[in-house]
């Protein structure tokens, strides 16, 4: 019998919805914000200059270390500041509108952010050192892949950096992770692997991984820090010198025309040219690795010829490729190859010298395994926000 549970889950902190039924105006949120954003909303309420810094210092600890909902929780900050912050902000997370736990653990969050667009994020134990948060980016995706559910939602927008933060501490509320702690973590590694293309949003990618990286906050390290791209050359060097991310590339074909079919973006930087900038990647070694995303489609990429030109195409790089069985989802036009399949061609993998860990799918049962991710947002033009206001 399948247990995932579907838990419909208001946010205790979101603004309460008057009579009328449309939502009153809500302070915003010091939720996200990095150490410049919060002495910037010190110097708003009065602080000093002189003072910000100490103050915006003291805010970060209590957001980001103990993840607090309450200013009055803020015991070292004095009370007429903590009644200025509660007049002219608020701690609040964006709403979690679905929860959904699959029977092996992973947890999924369907996210409504406050212009009422939705996001989902997923939790996986057990990946990692302890367990992995893959975040979005974005609302729906601009790339197109015809294996990946995700690509046929519409771009809605960029997620702002404290619309991918919150993901975070979203999921810590719901592990129970504060204050944080480097022991007996569940929630270990992030990977932008969700929603979206991230190095389409990288300022915001970038600006978000400062926040999360942070020791004196949530304090996940940049080496545990996952950043996967379908080959947007141009941002790659950026996102290595920027960000120091660990870099994954959804690659899942050995030539351009089928690569063209699985991943369009491929006509625009073919394999060549996504190769080089894998090979010129900022502080690439042994110890810093590209990851290769290969998902196994039956009858189309998963030949034994097909694992040879893998390992020939990346001679030379330091890589780990994970196999990815193929995650089915409603009028999905690929099979997943079987599992006899996998095995040939991870053997042939190892054998030239790679580890080729085959992924187990996680969250199939709730839709939160790789490829499965979409929300019901839509974009809505400016004309219709205009009649509908």
């Amino acid at each position: 019998m399948n247990r995932a549970l579907d838990i419909e889950k208001a946010n205790p902190n979101a603004p309460a919805m008057p009579a009328g039924g449309e939502r009153e105006s809500a302070p915003p949120s010091l939720i996200g914000l990095t150490r410049a954003e919060l002495r910037a909303a010190m110097l708003e309420i009065g602080v000093p200059e002189r003072q910000a810094k100490m103050r915006a210092d003291q805010l970060w600890r209590w957001v980001y270390h103990f993840g607090v909902m309450d200013f009055s929780a803020m015991t070292n900050v004095a009370k007429a500041m903590r009644a200025s912050l509660e007049e002219r902000f608020t701690l609040a997370r964006p709403e979690i509108s679905t929860r959904l736990i699959s029977t092996d653990g992973t947890r999924k969050y369907l996210i409504r952010l406050a212009d009422g667009a939705e996001v989902e994020a997923v939790f996986i134990p057990g990946v990692g050192r302890a367990g992995a948060l893959c975040v979005s980016s974005q609302v729906g995706c601009t790339l197109n892949c015809t294996f990946c559910h995700t690509g046929t939602q519409r771009l809605v927008r960029n997620l702002t950096a404290a619309e991918i933060v919150a993901q975070v501490m979203i999921a810590r509320d719901d592990l129970e992770e504060w204050p944080t702690s480097n022991e007996d973590r569940q929630l270990t590694n992030i990977v932008f692997m969700g929603m979206g293309e991230p190095l389409y949003n990288l300022d915001n990618v970038a600006k978000a991984m400062d926040v999360i990286s942070d020791g004196e906050g949530i304090s996940i390290s940049r080496r545990r820090i996952t950043v996967s791209t379908s080959g947007v050359v141009s941002e790659m060097a950026r996102l290595g010198y920027d960000t120091s991310a660990m870099l994954a590339i959804s690659l899942h074909a050995t030539n351009d025309a089928l690569r063209d079919v699985l991943v369009p973006i491929n006509r625009k930087w073919p394999l060549e040219e996504l190769m080089q900038a894998c090979r010129d990647y900022p502080g690439l070694s042994n110890a810093r690795r590209i990851t290769f995303e290969y998902v196994m489609l039956k009858g189309v990429n998963d030949s034994i010829a097909e694992a040879k030109a893998l390992v020939k195409m990346l001679s030379g790089i330091p890589a780990k490729i994970n196999l990815i069985p193929f995650n089915p989802w409603p009028d999905a036009p690929y099979e997943c190859s079987d599992w006899e399949t996998i095995e040939r061609f991870a053997e042939v993998v190892n054998r030239a010298g790679y580890a080729s860990p085959i992924r187990t799918p996680r969250g199939r049962d709730i839709f939160a395994a790789c490829g499965q991710l979409k929300s019901e947002s839509v974009k809505v033009r400016a004309s219709e926000r205009r009649a509908g206001a």
